[in-house]
């Protein structure tokens, strides 16, 4: 009776196939289950505890959902009849509410008994203009092809965003972070965090703010306002234009052919910085290295360096200087440039 309460909840909500291999172990790369659906789709709503979640967009009206299922104690591989079994702990929807596709794995009991549970994955393939509110707390989340807002969740793997025109808030607690040729929204923001990986973004546009508490940043090919920040890492990038927020307390700062505003942070590392252009502001500091800048100096510039020692041409300046301390202005005065070495030295175009 159990069992047939499980397929119970699949059947009779929308037009389906079924995918299984009886009487065999199954394949990781062959889903166990398949459901198709028509009408008009915009959004995605889908929650599992021990797997992934994918959402592949740009297909016809119509949409495709794959449900995968394996072992969560090592063994992956399990035949149609244990896993069916295994499925009486657990409450599975996968239907269609309006124009929102639904998919939920959840398991109905508290027991902790590890060679009994499951990990349950979903992946999607949907039209482009999706939205999405994603949830797992044991597997890695891909995104890619989608226009919307999009919003996912997990404590235990990495996320996957690429090709995505619209905001994004994403969060893990467990993996790293990888952003590719996306889009912000005008008004809103690409939104990464991790507490446990490091974060890649490129080619990539509009507001971001990625942070981590455990990895490294690397940032290449980015247009729009970047606040970058990690407290376990070092932040290095490449051609970036816009204005840049970088801090670290674990590593060190290198950022390369930057056109915009920057204030960048570090307790642990050196900075080292190439500006094609500046913005409204430089502002650099760090405890534990040197600061080695290029940057245009036939602009108005008001200069605030210090460090262990200062190197730097200083043809039409006016203020004070010292070895460590340089304080004054440059063709006249204008755009701050606030430079400080706690304990290390200062070299600007040298």
């Amino acid at each position: 009776m159990k069992r047939n309460q499980f397929f119970l909840t699949l059947v009779g909500v929308a037009t389906f196939s079924l995918t299984a291999f009886a009487n065999k172990p199954t394949d990781d790369n062959k889903p166990y289950l398949i459901k198709t659906f028509s009408g008009n789709i915009n959004a995605v709503r889908a929650e599992t505890s021990g797997g992934s979640l994918s959402i592949e967009g740009g297909t016809d009206m119509n949409a495709k959902v794959e449900m995968y299922v394996r072992g969560n104690n090592g063994n992956g591989n399990l035949d149609k009849e244990e896993i069916e079994e295994r499925l009486k702990d657990y409450d599975i929807t996968i239907a269609q509410e309006g124009s929102t596709i639904v998919a939920t794995a959840k398991r109905r009991t508290n027991d902790r008994d590890w060679k009994r549970s499951l990990s349950i994955a979903f992946k999607f393939y949907t039209p482009r203009k999706v939205t999405t509110d994603l949830r797992t707390s044991g597997g890695s989340i891909h995104l890619a092809s989608l226009t919307g807002e999009q919003k996912f969740r997990t404590s235990g793997g990495s996320l996957h965003v690429s090709d995505i025109q619209g905001n994004i808030n994403g969060q893990t607690s467990g993996g790293s972070i990888h952003l590719d040729r996306c889009q912000a929204g005008t008004s809103g923001e690409l939104d990464l965090q991790t507490s446990g990986g490091s974060i890649e973004a490129k080619s990539s546009s509009g507001k971001m703010r990625l942070h981590t508490s455990g990895g490294s940043i690397r940032l290449s090919d980015l247009k729009g306002n970047v606040d970058a920040q990690t407290s376990g890492g070092s932040v290095h990038g490449e051609d970036i234009a816009g204005d840049i927020k970088a801090g670290t307390s674990g590593g060190s700062i290198r950022l390369a052919n930057v056109a915009g505003s920057i204030d960048a942070s570090t307790s642990a590392g050196g900075i080292d910085l190439s500006l094609t252009q500046l913005g409204q502001y430089v502002r650099l500091s760090t405890s534990a290295g040197s600061i080695n800048v290029k940057m245009p100096l036939d602009k108005g510039l008001t200069l605030n360096l210090s460090g262990n020692r200062i190197k730097i041409p200083l043809n039409n300046f006016s203020g004070n200087t010292d070895k460590d301390h340089i304080k004054g202005t440059l063709n006249g005065g204008g755009i701050p440039v606030t430079l400080s070495a706690s304990s290390g030295s200062v070299n600007v175009n040298q």
